[in-house]
């Protein structure tokens, strides 16, 4: 009986630690776009919209549900520097010219030698008030590009 009752006591206290574990969040760590590296991921940024490009609508037949899937390039950033944005399907709705947005868990994608900033089905992209700073645009990320370099052992 002791043991049932301990074993008891021991889940409660567990689940009751693992509630207050869940329901404490981290505070999110803003990242300015000059930051932004290849291969990164997690970023946490507060950007402006410049210009949105839809490349990509179609729909097609998936299991009895007309699914569609757009996707837009749009260039966003701050006052450090601009980069390509890659908004997804109900992204595009949010990602409107003007607008300042709030992009969480957002990673980079390298495309044509060049990064792209991309939120998953993980991240977050959250429409926010409007910021008080200007696009550096002639400071575009799009214009840098990287090269994959391999190093054999010798």
């Amino acid at each position: 009986m002791e043991t049932a009752t301990t074993g008891t006591a021991i889940t409660t206290t567990t689940t009751e630690t693992t509630k207050a574990a869940v329901t404490k969040k981290r505070k999110s760590v803003f990242t300015k776009v000059d930051q932004l590296k290849p291969g990164t991921g997690g970023h946490t940024l507060t950007v402006k919209v410049v210009s949105s490009k839809t490349v990509l609508q179609n729909g097609r037949l998936v299991l009895q549900h007309l699914r569609h899937t757009r996707i837009a390039e749009c260039l966003v950033g701050d006052e450090t520097r601009a980069i390509i944005f890659t908004a997804r399907n109900d992204q595009v709705d949010m990602i409107k010219l003007g607008a300042t947005v709030i992009l969480h868990k957002a990673k980079i994608d390298m495309f044509k030698g060049s990064m792209r900033l991309a939120v998953d089905k993980w991240g977050r992209v959250e429409v926010t008030k409007d910021a008080n700073f200007v696009v550096k645009e002639q400071n575009n990320l799009l214009l840098v590009e990287y090269e994959l370099v391999n190093v054999l052992e010798e």
